[in-house]
């Protein structure tokens, strides 16, 4: 059996032909319902008939790992646990680098008026992006363009906005019911359990007890119950992406950020590896890293090879795959965009099956996963249906 599958069409429809208790996890990043960018495929969250046909086909004690948009995370997670999932857990992927979108009161009364505002531009830091809501970034030109209130009413609302800064992703955490007790079921399917020790934080020593307590929070000390010293933290539903503005929220103590498993987000090369023979189109992204902050806030960074919209990155989705799948398992992504569930997977060692509508995102999907298989030692047997 081939251990790779790229298998265009809609979900709803391919889904239907794969057979039942066939897969050992799923890890995917949906339409969030926000409708992105004005893209048709994001109007809602995934239905509860998608997410059944996930549940059939997932073996019994298999988990779900899903993406979601904080603002319909609820109607995610209602959904997965309506088509029969039980919801275990909610992991937070929390980052410094996103970029509020919100309306400028002030500014939109005076608009409503019919009065233009005068530009100021002031100095503001190096590589510091805006705080006031409707401040406008310039680049590396170091100056950000603070318009003056023209009228009373605007200067009485000057400083209000209508959202948050965004700094993180949900992703929601679901198992398919086991048959019998977690001991039963993972030695019945080969799932049930996490990768506890195949996904620890650090490298420092933890000492045990018995495994009751002291896994990811012990400070030291001797183990006289029979424990096991393990090398690294016990994994946390925190993930970080490590920049300067997220380790600030952490206590000061050394290492207190450490203890979380952290990635960044999808980088040039992250994105492009394999996509060498693609022409470059423009896509837009919320999800690319780059040095230049006027780039990082989400904008359109000009044409790429790997033009899907939001690709999660490597580290991230290899790390998720390995919590969740067991060794030679198979996992499958059925919103799979530009393929970074399935690169994850086969550099872990697993099988993929990848389902995709777009003929475009297939394309980029299977040059990725390819250079991804010219990095591991075993070679990677892929077919494209």
């Amino acid at each position: 059996m081939n251990n790779v599958r790229l298998l265009q069409g809609d979900c709803r429809d391919v889904l239907k032909t794969l057979p039942d208790n066939s897969v050992d996890s799923i890890v995917t990043d949906p339409p969030y319902g926000l409708s992105f960018m004005g893209k048709k495929w994001d109007y809602d969250v995934p239905s509860v008939d998608i997410w059944k046909e996930c549940l059939r086909v997932l073996k019994p004690g298999g988990h779900l790992l899903a993406f979601a948009g904080t603002r319909t995370q609820h109607r995610m997670a209602c959904r997965i646990e309506d088509a029969g999932f039980e919801i275990r857990d909610m992991i937070a992927w929390v980052y410094g680098s996103g970029f509020p979108k919100s309306l400028d009161v002030s500014k939109a009364i005076d608009k409503a008026a019919g009065v233009e505002r005068e530009a100021v531009l002031v100095p503001t830091k190096a590589g510091n992006r805006p705080e006031q809501a409707g401040d406008i970034a310039l680049g590396a030109t170091g100056m950000r363009d603070v318009s003056t209130p023209a009228t009373e009413a605007a200067r009485q609302w000057q400083g209000w906005g209508t959202a948050l800064k965004p700094a993180l992703e949900p992703i929601t955490v679901a198992r398919k019911p086991l048959i019998g007790t977690v001991a039963a079921n993972v030695l019945a399917h080969g799932t049930g359990a996490l990768n506890i020790d195949g996904c620890r934080v650090g490298s420092e020593k933890i000492t045990t007890t018995n495994g009751k307590g002291f896994n990811g929070s012990f400070e030291g000390g001797t183990n006289n119950n029979g424990g096991a010293v393990r090398e690294g933290r016990w994994p946390a539903n925190l993930i970080h992406d490590g920049s300067d503005e997220v380790l600030g929220l952490f206590p000061s103590k050394a290492g207190s950020a450490a203890r979380f498993f952290y990635c960044a987000k999808a980088s040039k090369r992250d994105r492009d590896e394999g996509c060498e023979g693609i022409e470059a189109k423009r896509g837009g992204s919320l999800n690319i890293r780059t040095d230049n902050h006027n780039q990082a806030n989400g904008m359109d960074t000009g044409p790429r090879r790997n033009h899907h919209p939001t690709v999660k990155p490597l580290a991230l989705m290899r790390y998720l795959c390995r919590l969740v799948t067991p060794p030679g398992g198979t996992v499958l992504d059925p919103f799979m965009g530009s393929g970074s569930t399935g690169k994850a997977a086969v550099l872990e060692g697993f099988g993929f099956i990848g389902i995709e509508r777009e003929a475009e995102h297939i394309e980029i999907s299977k040059g990725r996963i390819a250079f991804a298989e010219t990095q591991r030692a075993l070679p990677t047997q892929m077919s494209l249906i």
